[in-house]
Protein backbone atom coordinates (compact mmCIF):
# COMPACT_ATOMS: atom_id res chain seq x y z
CA UNK A 1 0.00 0.00 0.00
CA UNK A 2 1.33 3.44 -0.92
CA UNK A 3 2.23 5.89 1.82
CA UNK A 4 -0.44 8.54 2.36
CA UNK A 5 0.44 9.50 5.95
CA UNK A 6 0.20 13.20 6.83
CA UNK A 7 2.71 14.31 9.46
CA UNK A 8 3.94 17.75 10.37
CA UNK A 9 2.19 21.06 9.87
CA UNK A 10 2.06 21.23 6.08
CA UNK A 11 0.14 19.19 3.50
CA UNK A 12 2.02 16.27 1.91
CA UNK A 13 0.99 15.17 -1.58
CA UNK A 14 2.36 11.70 -2.22
CA UNK A 15 2.77 9.88 -5.50
CA UNK A 16 0.04 7.25 -5.24
CA UNK A 17 -0.12 4.72 -8.05
CA UNK A 18 0.82 5.51 -11.62
CA UNK A 19 -1.38 8.33 -12.88
CA UNK A 20 -0.46 8.85 -16.55
CA UNK A 21 1.63 11.97 -17.11
CA UNK A 22 -0.43 12.76 -20.23
CA UNK A 23 -3.56 12.99 -18.08
CA UNK A 24 -1.86 15.37 -15.65
CA UNK A 25 -0.55 17.52 -18.51
CA UNK A 26 -3.97 17.65 -20.15
CA UNK A 27 -5.35 19.25 -17.00
CA UNK A 28 -2.41 21.66 -16.87
CA UNK A 29 -3.06 22.72 -20.47
CA UNK A 30 -6.63 23.61 -19.48
CA UNK A 31 -5.39 25.51 -16.39
CA UNK A 32 -2.81 27.37 -18.49
CA UNK A 33 -5.63 29.22 -20.26
CA UNK A 34 -6.13 31.24 -17.05
CA UNK A 35 -2.88 30.81 -15.11
CA UNK A 36 0.40 31.21 -16.94
CA UNK A 37 3.26 28.99 -15.76
CA UNK A 38 6.93 29.99 -16.04
CA UNK A 39 9.78 27.55 -15.46
CA UNK A 40 13.02 28.89 -13.99
CA UNK A 41 16.25 26.99 -14.75
CA UNK A 42 19.45 28.06 -12.93
CA UNK A 43 22.37 26.71 -14.99
CA UNK A 44 26.10 26.89 -15.45
CA UNK A 45 27.35 26.72 -19.02
CA UNK A 46 29.28 23.59 -18.06
CA UNK A 47 25.95 21.80 -17.46
CA UNK A 48 25.25 22.06 -21.20
CA UNK A 49 28.31 19.86 -21.70
CA UNK A 50 26.65 17.03 -19.75
CA UNK A 51 24.01 14.46 -20.79
CA UNK A 52 21.71 15.71 -18.00
CA UNK A 53 20.99 19.09 -19.63
CA UNK A 54 20.37 17.60 -23.04
CA UNK A 55 17.91 15.14 -21.51
CA UNK A 56 16.14 18.04 -19.78
CA UNK A 57 15.77 19.88 -23.10
CA UNK A 58 14.45 16.78 -24.83
CA UNK A 59 11.90 16.12 -22.07
CA UNK A 60 10.68 19.74 -21.95
CA UNK A 61 9.65 19.54 -25.59
CA UNK A 62 6.55 17.76 -24.31
CA UNK A 63 5.57 20.38 -21.69
CA UNK A 64 3.01 22.11 -23.92
CA UNK A 65 1.36 24.00 -21.05
CA UNK A 66 4.37 26.19 -20.22
CA UNK A 67 3.96 29.89 -20.86
CA UNK A 68 7.66 30.70 -20.71
CA UNK A 69 11.05 29.31 -19.68
CA UNK A 70 13.66 31.58 -18.11
CA UNK A 71 17.15 30.12 -18.06
CA UNK A 72 19.66 31.91 -15.83
CA UNK A 73 23.09 31.27 -17.35
CA UNK A 74 26.25 31.66 -15.28
CA UNK A 75 29.94 31.45 -16.25
CA UNK A 76 29.40 31.78 -19.99
CA UNK A 77 31.20 33.71 -22.71
CA UNK A 78 29.26 35.52 -25.43
CA UNK A 79 29.84 32.63 -27.81
CA UNK A 80 28.60 30.16 -25.22
CA UNK A 81 25.55 32.33 -24.48
CA UNK A 82 24.52 32.23 -28.16
CA UNK A 83 25.16 28.48 -28.25
CA UNK A 84 22.82 27.99 -25.29
CA UNK A 85 20.15 30.19 -26.90
CA UNK A 86 20.29 27.98 -29.99
CA UNK A 87 20.04 24.78 -27.93
CA UNK A 88 17.03 26.12 -25.99
CA UNK A 89 15.25 27.42 -29.10
CA UNK A 90 13.86 23.95 -29.91
CA UNK A 91 11.40 24.18 -27.01
CA UNK A 92 7.72 24.90 -27.77
CA UNK A 93 7.36 28.04 -25.64
CA UNK A 94 9.19 31.35 -25.35
CA UNK A 95 12.65 30.89 -23.83
CA UNK A 96 14.56 33.88 -22.42
CA UNK A 97 18.20 33.29 -21.49
CA UNK A 98 19.58 35.60 -18.81
CA UNK A 99 23.26 36.03 -19.59
CA UNK A 100 24.43 36.95 -16.09
CA UNK A 101 28.01 37.52 -17.29
CA UNK A 102 26.93 39.80 -20.12
CA UNK A 103 27.58 43.56 -20.07
CA UNK A 104 23.92 44.57 -19.84
CA UNK A 105 23.08 42.49 -16.75
CA UNK A 106 26.43 43.32 -15.16
CA UNK A 107 25.60 47.00 -15.57
CA UNK A 108 22.26 46.40 -13.82
CA UNK A 109 24.05 44.68 -10.93
CA UNK A 110 26.30 47.74 -10.65
CA UNK A 111 23.28 50.03 -10.59
CA UNK A 112 21.77 48.02 -7.77
CA UNK A 113 25.06 48.19 -5.86
CA UNK A 114 25.22 51.98 -6.19
CA UNK A 115 21.61 52.20 -4.98
CA UNK A 116 22.64 50.44 -1.75
CA UNK A 117 21.81 46.82 -2.57
CA UNK A 118 24.51 44.22 -1.88
CA UNK A 119 25.25 40.55 -2.47
CA UNK A 120 25.91 40.64 -6.21
CA UNK A 121 29.70 40.47 -6.03
CA UNK A 122 30.03 36.73 -6.69
CA UNK A 123 28.02 34.50 -9.02
CA UNK A 124 26.17 31.59 -7.48
CA UNK A 125 22.85 29.78 -7.49
CA UNK A 126 21.33 32.27 -5.02
CA UNK A 127 22.10 35.29 -7.18
CA UNK A 128 20.96 33.41 -10.28
CA UNK A 129 17.62 32.43 -8.71
CA UNK A 130 17.08 35.98 -7.44
CA UNK A 131 17.79 37.43 -10.90
CA UNK A 132 15.43 35.00 -12.63
CA UNK A 133 12.68 35.77 -10.12
CA UNK A 134 13.09 39.50 -10.68
CA UNK A 135 13.00 39.13 -14.43
CA UNK A 136 9.99 36.80 -14.23
CA UNK A 137 8.12 39.43 -12.23
CA UNK A 138 8.58 41.98 -15.04
CA UNK A 139 5.96 40.00 -16.98
CA UNK A 140 2.58 40.79 -15.43
CA UNK A 141 0.98 37.87 -17.26
CA UNK A 142 3.03 35.31 -15.29
CA UNK A 143 1.00 33.68 -12.51
CA UNK A 144 3.23 30.91 -11.15
CA UNK A 145 6.90 29.95 -11.20
CA UNK A 146 8.62 26.59 -10.69
CA UNK A 147 12.32 25.96 -10.35
CA UNK A 148 14.52 22.89 -10.58
CA UNK A 149 18.23 22.21 -10.88
CA UNK A 150 19.89 21.36 -14.19
CA UNK A 151 22.04 18.40 -13.15
CA UNK A 152 19.28 15.79 -12.79
CA UNK A 153 20.55 12.63 -14.46
CA UNK A 154 17.21 10.77 -14.53
CA UNK A 155 15.08 13.82 -15.39
CA UNK A 156 11.43 13.57 -16.38
CA UNK A 157 9.13 16.48 -17.19
CA UNK A 158 6.76 14.96 -14.63
CA UNK A 159 8.84 16.96 -12.13
CA UNK A 160 7.55 20.21 -13.63
CA UNK A 161 3.96 19.00 -13.86
CA UNK A 162 3.86 17.89 -10.22
CA UNK A 163 5.49 21.12 -9.03
CA UNK A 164 2.96 23.35 -10.80
CA UNK A 165 -0.24 21.36 -10.34
CA UNK A 166 -1.02 22.13 -6.66
CA UNK A 167 -0.47 25.89 -7.01
CA UNK A 168 -2.36 26.46 -10.28
CA UNK A 169 -5.35 24.17 -9.70
CA UNK A 170 -8.32 26.45 -9.09
CA UNK A 171 -9.90 24.09 -6.55
CA UNK A 172 -6.78 24.21 -4.35
CA UNK A 173 -5.38 27.10 -2.35
CA UNK A 174 -1.62 26.60 -2.21
CA UNK A 175 0.92 29.38 -2.76
CA UNK A 176 4.12 27.36 -2.34
CA UNK A 177 5.02 23.78 -3.21
CA UNK A 178 8.26 22.04 -2.22
CA UNK A 179 9.36 18.97 -4.17
CA UNK A 180 10.54 15.82 -2.44
CA UNK A 181 11.78 12.39 -3.51
CA UNK A 182 14.01 9.58 -2.32
CA UNK A 183 17.77 9.49 -2.98
CA UNK A 184 18.56 5.81 -3.46
CA UNK A 185 20.57 3.81 -5.98
CA UNK A 186 22.43 0.78 -4.66
CA UNK A 187 22.88 2.77 -1.45
CA UNK A 188 21.34 5.69 0.40
CA UNK A 189 22.37 9.19 -0.68
CA UNK A 190 21.31 12.56 0.73
CA UNK A 191 23.80 12.67 3.62
CA UNK A 192 23.20 16.35 4.33
CA UNK A 193 19.50 15.73 4.91
CA UNK A 194 19.71 12.33 6.64
CA UNK A 195 22.71 12.88 8.86
CA UNK A 196 22.87 16.64 9.33
CA UNK A 197 19.67 18.60 8.79
CA UNK A 198 17.10 16.39 10.53
CA UNK A 199 19.34 15.46 13.50
CA UNK A 200 20.25 19.15 13.94
CA UNK A 201 16.58 20.24 13.98
CA UNK A 202 15.84 17.49 16.51
CA UNK A 203 18.85 18.49 18.63
CA UNK A 204 17.85 22.17 18.71
CA UNK A 205 14.29 21.20 19.65
CA UNK A 206 15.58 19.01 22.49
CA UNK A 207 17.76 21.80 23.89
CA UNK A 208 15.75 24.95 23.20
CA UNK A 209 12.26 23.47 23.33
CA UNK A 210 9.63 23.12 20.58
CA UNK A 211 8.65 26.07 18.41
CA UNK A 212 6.34 26.76 15.48
CA UNK A 213 9.38 27.43 13.27
CA UNK A 214 11.13 24.17 14.16
CA UNK A 215 7.89 22.20 13.73
CA UNK A 216 7.53 23.76 10.29
CA UNK A 217 11.13 23.09 9.23
CA UNK A 218 10.88 19.50 10.46
CA UNK A 219 7.75 18.88 8.39
CA UNK A 220 9.58 18.81 5.05
CA UNK A 221 10.57 15.39 3.79
CA UNK A 222 13.44 16.80 1.75
CA UNK A 223 14.10 20.32 2.96
CA UNK A 224 17.34 20.58 0.98
CA UNK A 225 15.83 19.75 -2.40
CA UNK A 226 16.36 22.37 -5.10
CA UNK A 227 12.86 22.03 -6.55
CA UNK A 228 9.96 24.28 -5.58
CA UNK A 229 7.12 26.34 -7.05
CA UNK A 230 5.37 29.53 -5.91
CA UNK A 231 2.81 32.04 -7.09
CA UNK A 232 3.66 35.55 -8.24
CA UNK A 233 2.32 37.45 -5.25
CA UNK A 234 4.51 35.40 -2.90
CA UNK A 235 7.65 35.85 -5.04
CA UNK A 236 7.54 39.64 -4.66
CA UNK A 237 8.24 39.53 -0.93
CA UNK A 238 10.81 36.73 -0.64
CA UNK A 239 14.47 37.53 0.07
CA UNK A 240 16.96 35.07 -1.44
CA UNK A 241 20.18 34.00 0.28
CA UNK A 242 23.40 34.15 -1.78
CA UNK A 243 24.96 31.46 0.45
CA UNK A 244 24.88 27.66 0.36
CA UNK A 245 21.95 27.92 2.79
CA UNK A 246 19.68 28.95 -0.10
CA UNK A 247 17.08 26.18 0.26
CA UNK A 248 16.71 26.48 4.04
CA UNK A 249 16.70 30.26 3.82
CA UNK A 250 13.94 30.13 1.19
CA UNK A 251 11.80 27.86 3.38
CA UNK A 252 12.34 30.30 6.25
CA UNK A 253 11.22 33.21 4.05
CA UNK A 254 8.10 31.32 3.01
CA UNK A 255 7.38 30.67 6.70
CA UNK A 256 7.41 34.42 7.33
CA UNK A 257 5.33 35.36 4.30
CA UNK A 258 2.39 32.98 4.19
CA UNK A 259 0.28 30.55 6.22
CA UNK A 260 1.22 26.89 6.70
CA UNK A 261 -2.20 26.05 5.26
CA UNK A 262 -1.07 27.48 1.92
CA UNK A 263 2.16 25.47 1.78
CA UNK A 264 2.45 21.91 0.52
CA UNK A 265 5.14 19.42 -0.43
CA UNK A 266 4.77 17.07 -3.39
CA UNK A 267 6.51 13.85 -4.31
CA UNK A 268 7.77 14.81 -7.77
CA UNK A 269 9.53 11.54 -8.64
CA UNK A 270 10.27 8.27 -6.92
CA UNK A 271 14.07 8.47 -6.97
CA UNK A 272 16.30 11.40 -7.87
CA UNK A 273 19.85 11.16 -9.18
CA UNK A 274 22.19 14.09 -9.71
CA UNK A 275 25.87 14.90 -9.29
CA UNK A 276 27.03 14.21 -5.76
CA UNK A 277 28.83 16.87 -3.76
CA UNK A 278 32.17 16.08 -2.14
CA UNK A 279 31.94 15.96 1.65
CA UNK A 280 34.78 18.44 2.13
CA UNK A 281 35.91 19.50 5.56
CA UNK A 282 37.00 22.42 7.70
CA UNK A 283 40.47 22.56 6.14
CA UNK A 284 39.09 22.63 2.57
CA UNK A 285 36.21 24.93 3.49
CA UNK A 286 33.96 23.71 0.70
CA UNK A 287 31.69 20.83 -0.29
CA UNK A 288 28.91 19.65 1.97
CA UNK A 289 30.82 21.01 4.99
CA UNK A 290 30.32 24.58 3.75
CA UNK A 291 26.67 23.87 2.93
CA UNK A 292 26.08 22.46 6.43
CA UNK A 293 27.72 25.44 8.13
CA UNK A 294 25.62 27.90 6.10
CA UNK A 295 22.42 25.94 6.84
CA UNK A 296 23.13 25.90 10.58
CA UNK A 297 23.84 29.65 10.60
CA UNK A 298 20.60 30.30 8.74
CA UNK A 299 18.59 28.34 11.31
CA UNK A 300 20.31 30.05 14.26
CA UNK A 301 19.70 33.51 12.77
CA UNK A 302 16.06 32.92 11.93
CA UNK A 303 15.45 31.65 15.47
CA UNK A 304 17.26 34.69 16.90
CA UNK A 305 14.97 36.91 14.80
CA UNK A 306 12.05 35.03 16.39
CA UNK A 307 13.36 36.09 19.80
CA UNK A 308 15.33 32.98 20.81
CA UNK A 309 18.51 33.76 22.77
CA UNK A 310 21.46 31.36 22.40
CA UNK A 311 24.22 31.17 24.99
CA UNK A 312 27.60 29.47 24.57
CA UNK A 313 26.39 26.69 26.86
CA UNK A 314 23.29 26.27 24.65
CA UNK A 315 25.49 25.67 21.62
CA UNK A 316 27.66 23.19 23.51
CA UNK A 317 24.54 21.30 24.54
CA UNK A 318 23.14 21.42 20.98
CA UNK A 319 26.37 19.88 19.68
CA UNK A 320 26.16 17.13 22.31
CA UNK A 321 22.51 16.51 21.44
CA UNK A 322 23.40 16.46 17.74
CA UNK A 323 26.00 13.77 18.49
CA UNK A 324 23.27 11.62 20.02
CA UNK A 325 20.72 12.32 17.26
CA UNK A 326 23.20 11.66 14.44
CA UNK A 327 24.26 8.31 15.90
CA UNK A 328 20.63 7.32 16.23
CA UNK A 329 20.13 8.30 12.57
CA UNK A 330 23.02 6.01 11.59
CA UNK A 331 21.37 3.19 13.55
CA UNK A 332 18.08 3.72 11.70
CA UNK A 333 19.57 4.01 8.21
CA UNK A 334 21.73 0.95 8.79
CA UNK A 335 18.58 -1.03 9.58
CA UNK A 336 16.77 0.41 6.55
CA UNK A 337 19.69 -0.50 4.27
CA UNK A 338 19.93 -4.07 5.58
CA UNK A 339 16.22 -4.72 5.06
CA UNK A 340 16.42 -3.46 1.45
CA UNK A 341 19.74 -5.09 0.57
CA UNK A 342 21.54 -1.75 0.11
CA UNK A 343 25.24 -1.20 0.62
CA UNK A 344 25.90 0.64 3.88
CA UNK A 345 29.25 1.76 5.27
CA UNK A 346 28.83 2.74 8.91
CA UNK A 347 32.34 4.17 9.15
CA UNK A 348 31.73 6.52 6.21
CA UNK A 349 28.52 7.68 7.87
CA UNK A 350 30.33 8.24 11.18
CA UNK A 351 33.05 10.20 9.34
CA UNK A 352 30.32 12.35 7.74
CA UNK A 353 28.62 13.23 11.03
CA UNK A 354 32.02 14.12 12.51
CA UNK A 355 32.46 16.63 9.67
CA UNK A 356 28.92 17.91 10.24
CA UNK A 357 29.64 18.35 13.94
CA UNK A 358 32.62 20.54 13.02
CA UNK A 359 30.33 22.52 10.70
CA UNK A 360 27.91 23.20 13.58
CA UNK A 361 30.80 24.34 15.78
CA UNK A 362 32.00 26.73 13.05
CA UNK A 363 28.46 27.99 12.49
CA UNK A 364 28.01 28.70 16.21
CA UNK A 365 31.32 30.59 16.35
CA UNK A 366 30.42 32.64 13.26
CA UNK A 367 26.99 33.39 14.69
CA UNK A 368 28.57 34.75 17.88
CA UNK A 369 30.99 36.93 15.91
CA UNK A 370 28.30 38.25 13.58
CA UNK A 371 24.65 37.49 14.44
CA UNK A 372 23.41 39.08 11.20
CA UNK A 373 25.80 37.30 8.83
CA UNK A 374 25.72 37.56 5.03
CA UNK A 375 22.68 39.69 4.11
CA UNK A 376 20.07 38.19 1.83
CA UNK A 377 19.44 39.64 -1.60
CA UNK A 378 16.64 42.14 -1.15
CA UNK A 379 13.00 41.42 -1.84
CA UNK A 380 11.98 42.53 -5.32
CA UNK A 381 9.21 44.66 -3.87
CA UNK A 382 11.97 46.67 -2.11
CA UNK A 383 14.00 47.03 -5.31
CA UNK A 384 10.95 48.37 -7.09
CA UNK A 385 10.23 50.88 -4.33
CA UNK A 386 13.79 52.26 -4.51
CA UNK A 387 14.18 52.05 -8.31
CA UNK A 388 10.65 52.31 -9.79
CA UNK A 389 11.84 52.08 -13.40
CA UNK A 390 14.28 49.20 -12.84
CA UNK A 391 11.94 46.37 -13.91
CA UNK A 392 11.12 47.71 -17.41
CA UNK A 393 14.79 48.46 -18.03
CA UNK A 394 15.67 44.96 -16.82
CA UNK A 395 13.15 43.47 -19.26
CA UNK A 396 14.55 45.61 -22.08
CA UNK A 397 18.15 44.51 -21.35
CA UNK A 398 17.18 40.82 -21.50
CA UNK A 399 15.18 41.38 -24.70
CA UNK A 400 18.19 43.03 -26.35
CA UNK A 401 20.43 40.16 -25.33
CA UNK A 402 17.95 37.66 -26.75
CA UNK A 403 17.36 39.35 -30.08
CA UNK A 404 17.87 36.96 -32.96
CA UNK A 405 21.27 37.71 -34.50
Amino acid sequence: MADFFQNGVITTLHKLGERPLEELEHELIEMSERRNMTLLLPALYSEFETPAMHRIIEELKGAKYLYKIILGLDRATEEQFHEVRKLMSVLPCQVDVLWNDGPRIKALYQELFHAGFTGFEEPGKGRNVWTMMGYGLTDREAYAFALHDCDILNYSREIVARLFYPIVHQALDFEFNKGFYSRVSGRLHGRATRLFYTPLINAITTVMGPSRYLDYMNSFRYALSGEFAFIRSLARGVAISPTWGLEVSTLSEIYKNTSNRRICQTEIMESYDHKHQALGGKSEGGGIFRMAADIAKTIFRVMAQEGVSFSESDFKTIIAAYYQESRYAIYKYNALSKLNGLAYNRQEEIDAVTIFQEAIQEAAADFYRDPLGVPALSQWITVRSVLPDFSPRFAEAVALDNQVS
